[in-house]
């Protein structure tokens, strides 16, 4: 008895069906990367129960316990056995202080114009569609260093005082901060690549003066650096010539960060292959049209990371002006510990997460910027 088949030929096509929820969103990349195998999902447990014990006490401290108003130590002090939270209202009372350290209170507008121009310039200089870079860039680099500085120290005319005099030695909190950081970073990248040039130079002098100065600020520690800035220099010069501490300080910091700024630059220029230098040369361009229009633009994408973490150190090295005198940001929070009216158990605790939470701020959003940068300038190296 013959059969016969019965086919079904589809006319129209099938309806796409949506993946699995097991597969998708947050609970597919958990699956995929949490708890994919059984070696994973203990080291994640084990990883959740280390956090968990960090975090609770930390949000405990900060936020559950916390204090966030009074006037004076006793309303941040423990009352009925209870755990002492962090004594927020001490911050708020010393905040113009962190920031400004003692800069006179009414000339802190100076102080304030001198922030909002350094955003106002640095902000359209970071993000890549603004036109006007070169303009913005030499504002910034130029305009901005100049009129900052008269806004800060004063300005006198003749016998006329345009804006009162403020010493540096009043200067402090955040404001040393920056000064340091972003002088330090502004200056020791152009400085590193003249030196990083200086290394893979051709005539004997010129590599031989940039070893050497490479090799003595990366083998000299920061503190003696900043010692023989302040302490030691003023012995070798002649009688009556002085330097201002504060520029003692940012000119042994530039050097120090333009030594190790140097040889991440130096890697970068390692990494290119020959070709592009011969090809460069086929083109008949000279040695600095070469490394301006060929070679740095690549070299510095490369090595994009480490110029970023040099930043970020430095940024986070400027603490280190407390031992000669300066009070940075930490430096202002730590001489506040010796006000009576605000020490309680629970005062440095609080200041010195407040110094964390700046100094976080900070250096992550140099990181986050620094990957950004990485994405829209990759040139096919990432793997």
């Amino acid at each position: 008895m013959a059969t016969t088949k019965m086919f079904h030929i589809r006319t129209e096509e099938a309806p796409h069906l949506a993946a699995p929820l097991s597969t998708t969103g947050i609970i597919g990349w958990m699956r995929k990367n949490l708890f994919s195998s059984i070696g994973n999902t203990v080291l994640t447990i084990i990883g959740i129960l280390i956090a968990y014990s960090l975090i609770q006490p930390l949000i405990q401290f900060a936020l559950i316990d916390a204090v966030w108003t009074g006037e004076n130590r006793e309303a941040c002090l423990p009352k009925d056995g209870a755990h002492s939270g962090a004594c927020w209202a001490y911050v708020k009372a010393y905040f113009p202080q962190f920031i400004y350290g003692r800069y006179p209170s009414e000339e802190v507008y100076r102080v304030n114009i001198v922030y909002a121009l350094f955003l106002m310039l640095l902000v359209p200089l970071a993000i890549p569609g603004v036109p006007f870079k070169r303009l913005n860039a030499l504002l910034f680099l130029i305009v901005f260093p100049i009129v900052a500085y008269f806004l800060l120290t004063g300005l006198v005319i003749g016998d006329k005082v345009v804006l009162p005099i403020v010493e540096t030695a009043v200067w402090g909190g955040l404001l040393v901060t920056l000064v340091i950081a972003v002088t330090g970073i502004v200056a020791s990248l152009p400085l590193g690549i003249a030196l990083a040039l200086g290394r893979r130079s051709k005539m004997p002098i010129i590599r031989m003066v940039s070893i050497i100065f490479i090799e003595f600020w990366r083998g000299v520690p920061l503190i003696t650096v900043l010692f023989m800035s302040s302490v030691m220099l003023p012995l070798f010069l002649p009688e009556g010539v002085t330097f201002d501490k504060l520029l003692r300080v940012l000119i042994g910091v530039t050097l120090f960060s333009a030594a190790y700024m140097a040889e991440v630059v130096r890697g970068g220029l390692q990494a290119i292959p020959k070709g592009q230098y011969e090809g460069a040369m086929a083109l008949g361009l000279r040695f600095w049209p070469m490394m301006y229009l060929i070679v740095l633009p690549q070299a510095l994408k490369l090595v994009i990371p480490g110029i970023v973490n040099t930043f970020i150190g430095l940024f986070k090295d400027t603490t280190l002006v407390l031992i000669v005198g300066m009070f940075d940001l930490l430096g202002q929070i730590q001489s506040s510990f010796t006000d009576p009216t605000w020490s309680t158990p629970s005062t440095g605790h609080t200041g010195y997460l407040f110094a964390a939470m700046v100094f976080w701020c900070f250096c992550f959003g140099m990181s986050r910027y620094s990957i950004f940068m990485e994405n829209k300038l990759h040139t096919g190296h990432k793997r």
